[in-house]
């Protein structure tokens, strides 16, 4: 079982359901609120888990009910939360609108996260125990450069979500090995609209880069080796909060299980492919026994 150390964001998602988001100044009438765990660390921690993993998660959560409630659903989807330390305060949460086409737009509030701006005495052990470490960019940068930086020197792979997107620092590119953003946050960090010039503009900076495009599927590219595209599989997108992040948890664990990069690829968007198909973030992960069931060869093209 691959090993998977996750440094990142615990969130309470307030979710109001609406057949069409608010123009600003509109007010619309919403058919549903929920309030379930979230936060992209906890998401990925959780998809990896249930993708087979065996995952640790660093990160913080408040001293009020929601860190309660998002410790308690970390440990019942299997990952282990010595690294996730409690703070003084209101724990992290994200105010999410979901329309009746499956898009959202969110606004985080990221409360206990901030205060994670290092790595604590048993993190870098935490790290070093695992095959992949799995990043994104809503806990400070110091903390997240200095978890690379830990990865790297413990000959760890490190995979780094740039959401929400920001100028990444040379020295936690220096230490990435696999760079995963959306085509919006690939078009933001080089200015590029097409996703197959930012993947080679991004590859100056990592050595590989895989560009999710939604509903389209992915864009892999690689120092010294050919691009490829994998399409996803079609189906009608209930809700899409959590796609990427299922997509990067399960993605980790067929890489550590050294499964080929396309089978790895198609692997992962089946697993998003599934989560889009329900409501909710983590509740939306689907187990491996329906990734398997789900998976089909992949479908791949020179890009």
């Amino acid at each position: 079982m691959t090993a998977i150390a996750v440094l990142g964001s615990t969130n309470m998602d307030l979710v109001a359901y609406v057949p069409k988001a608010p123009r600003l100044g509109e007010t619309v009438t919403g058919r549903e609120f929920r309030t379930v765990p979230g936060g992209k660390g906890a998401n990925q921690a959780v998809a990896a888990a249930r993708s087979g993993g065996r995952v640790t998660m660093i990160g913080a959560v408040g001293t009020d009910e929601f860190g309660i409630r998002l410790r308690a659903a970390l440990r019942s989807a299997g990952v282990a939360t010595e690294g996730l330390r409690t703070v003084e305060g209101a724990s992290g949460t994200a105010h999410i609108t979901v329309d009746d086409e499956g898009g959202n737009s969110i606004i985080v509030i990221p409360g206990a996260n901030a205060r994670v701006t290092g790595l604590e005495a048993d993190d870098e052990a935490r790290i070093a125990a695992a095959d992949t470490l799995l990043l994104q960019l809503e806990v400070p940068l110091s903390a997240v450069t200095a978890a690379a930086a830990a990865a790297r020197a413990h000959g760890v792979r490190t995979v780094l979500t740039p959401a929400p997107v920001q100028p990444l620092p040379s020295a936690l590119l220096a230490a990435t090995d696999l760079l995963v953003p959306n085509e919006h946050e690939a078009a933001a960090l080089t200015g590029l609209t097409d996703p197959r010039q930012a993947a080679e503009a991004l590859l100056q900076d990592v050595p590989e880069v895989v560009i999710t495009l939604g509903a389209a599927g992915v864009l892999y590219a690689a120092r010294g080796r050919g691009a490829i595209t994998v399409a996803a599989p079609a189906v009608r997108a209930v809700d899409t909060t959590a796609a990427g992040d299922t997509f990067v948890g399960a993605l980790a664990v067929a890489l550590g299980e050294g499964r080929p990069v396309r089978e790895a690829l198609a692997w992962a968007c089946g697993a998003a492919a599934l989560s889009v198909q329900r409501p909710g973030a983590q509740e939306s992960m689907p187990p491996r026994t329906e990734i398997d069931a789900a998976s089909s060869p992949a479908e791949d093209g020179p890009a």
